[in-house]
C-alpha cells in the first residue's frame, strides 16, 4: 500500500513511485492491451454492426493495427510523463485519419474508436493501480493525465478534415481516383467498384460523341460486366468484364457497324484477374496513340502494337522515314508512286500479283518498282520490309516529311540506273 498523500516533496516522490510502478505493470502487459482495443476498434462501424475484416481495404487495415500500436505506445507514455510533459500526437495516428477520408470512413466513427480505445486503456490502469495499491488522489491524478486524449482527438478531426477537403467530391471522382490507384499498384478494397476483377477483361479508352451509350449497347449485346470512368479531358476509360473470353473478331464487327460517328475507340488485349485489367488498359493507352490519328474510328492494340511503340519513341520514329522514307522523295514525284505501290504490296501480303491487280497494272511492273526502291534505298527488300512497312503506316498517320530541303534533308543520291521508265501509270 502507499502511504496517504500529503502535500510537499516527499508526497511528489511517493507518486512518481507509484506512477513508475503502475506504468511497467502495463508495459508488462502491452500485448494483451493492444488485443483488447483492436477487438473494440473492430467492433465499431458506421452501422454499428461489427466489422468484416475481409471486407476492410488491406491498407486501411494495416493502418488500424499500426495505429492502435501507436495509440497504446502514445497512452503508456503520457502516463510516463505526465500531462504537462505529454509528447504530441503520434504522425502514424494522423496519416491513418488521412487516409480515413481517402477511404470513406466517416470522422464520427474514427472519434469512436479512439474513445472506446482509452477507456480500454483506462480499464487496464485502474486495475494496475488498484494491485499495485493506489488510491484516492494519487489514482485521481493518474487518470486525469488521460485528458490528453482531447488532444489526440482535436488533432485527428483536424487532419482528417484538411484531407477531406482535398478528395474527390462526386461518386464519379471517387471512383476514377479508385481506378487510379489500383492502376498504380496499390492494394485496394475492390467491393466498391461494382464490377467483378476475379475475370477476364478487355480495356477500351473511347473519344467523342455518344461513346459511353455505345459502350452499354457493347457491353449488353456481348453479355459483360462494364466499368466506366470519366477522365476531365473528355475520353473514358472503360473495362468490358466476361467470365467467357471475348469474340474479338464479333466485337469487332459490331462495334464497326454500331460505333457513332466521329468517335473513335482504342482497345487492349483480353487480360484475366487483376494484373490483366491492368496490362489491356496500359495496351488500350498505346493504342489510342494511333486510333488518334487513324481515320479508324476502331483501333486494336495487336493490330498497331509496333507502330504504337514507334509512335511513343520520337527518335525511332524520325530515324526510320529517314531511313526509308526519304531516300523515295529522291523520284520525280517525290516517292508517291513507289509508297503507293509498296503499301499495296505488304496490303497484299507481299504477294506481287495480288499487288498488281489492286493497282491495275502488271505483275513485272509491280516488280520493277520495288526493286527501285531496293536501289533508292540501298538493300533488299527481304532485309528491311518489316520496318518499311511500319514507317509507311507511321507515314499515313503523320504529315510526310519535308521534301526538297538543302542541307542534311536533301535527297540522297540517286540509283545506279534510271527508273523513271518503272513508275509511269499503267502498262
Amino acid at each position: 500500500m502507499f502511504p496517504p498523500v500529503r502535500n510537499g516533496p516527499a508526497s511528489s516522490a511517493s507518486y512518481e513511485r507509484a506512477r513508475a510502478e503502475v506504468s511497467a505493470r502495463l508495459r508488462e502487459r502491452r500485448s494483451e492491451i493492444e488485443s483488447a482495443v483492436l477487438t473494440r476498434v473492430f467492433a465499431l462501424s458506421d452501422d454499428g454492426e461489427p466489422l468484416e475484416l475481409p471486407s476492410l481495404d488491406p491498407e486501411y487495415l494495416q493502418g488500424l493495427r499500426a495505429t492502435t500500436t501507436a495509440a497504446v505506445q502514445f497512452a503508456l507514455e503520457v502516463i510516463e510523463r505526465g500531462e504537462d510533459q505529454a509528447p504530441p500526437p503520434p504522425p502514424l495516428l494522423l496519416a491513418q485519419a488521412r487516409l480515413a477520408a481517402r477511404h470513406g470512413v466517416a470522422l464520427h466513427t474514427i472519434l469512436r474508436r479512439y474513445s472506446a480505445g482509452f477507456l480500454v486503456f483506462s480499464d487496464f490502469l485502474v486495475a494496475e493501480a488498484g494491485a499495485s495499491g493506489m488510491r484516492g488522489a494519487f489514482l485521481q491524478r493518474l487518470l486525469r493525465a488521460q485528458a490528453v486524449l482531447d488532444r489526440v482527438l482535436a488533432a485527428v478531426s483536424e487532419e482528417y478534415a484538411r484531407e477531406q477537403a482535398q478528395q474527390p467530391s462526386s461518386s464519379k471522382e471517387r471512383l476514377a481516383e479508385r481506378v487510379e490507384r489500383l492502376l498504380a499498384g496499390e492494394l485496394l478494397d475492390t467491393s466498391s467498384l461494382g464490377y467483378e476483377l476475379a475475370c477476364t477483361h478487355l480495356a477500351a479508352i473511347a473519344t467523342g460523341q455518344g461513346v459511353q451509350e455505345a459502350l452499354r449497347s457493347l457491353a449488353r449485346a456481348f453479355q459483360c460486366r462494364l466499368l466506366v470512368v470519366e477522365r476531365p479531358e473528355g475520353a473514358l476509360w472503360a473495362w468490358l468484364g466476361s467470365r467467357e473470353p471475348l469474340e474479338m473478331c464479333e466485337l469487332h464487327r459490331y462495334a464497326g457497324e454500331s460505333w457513332p460517328g466521329g468517335a473513335k475507340v482504342a482497345i487492349g488485349e483480353p487480360g484475366a484477374g487483376l494484373e490483366g485489367w491492368r496490362l489491356s488498359h496500359r495496351q488500350a493507352r498505346a493504342a489510342l496513340a494511333v486510333a488518334q490519328r487513324s481515320p479508324e474510328p476502331f483501333v486494336r492494340y495487336a493490330d498497331v502494337a509496333l507502330l504504337a511503340a514507334v509512335l511513343s519513341d520520337e527518335l525511332l520514329a524520325s530515324t526510320l522515314r529517314r531511313l526509308y522514307l526519304r531516300p523515295l522523295e529522291a523520284e520525280r514525284d517525290g516517292g508517291e508512286v513507289l509508297r503507293e505501290t509498296l503499301r499495296a504490296y505488304f496490303e497484299a501480303g507481299r504477294n506481287v500479283s495480288a499487288a498488281a491487280g489492286v493497282l491495275g497494272i502488271k505483275r513485272h511492273t509491280v516488280t520493277g518498282r520495288l526493286r527501285a526502291a531496293e536501289e533508292w534505298i540501298g538493300c533488299p527488300l527481304e532485309s528491311w520490309g518489316a520496318e518499311l512497312e511500319v514507317t509507311l503506316r507511321l507515314s499515313q498517320l503523320q504529315p510526310a516529311p519535308g521534301r526538297g530541303q538543302a542541307g542534311p534533308h536533301a535527297p540522297v543520291q540517286g540509283p545506279s540506273w534510271p527508273t523513271e521508265r518503272l513508275l509511269q501509270g499503267r502498262d
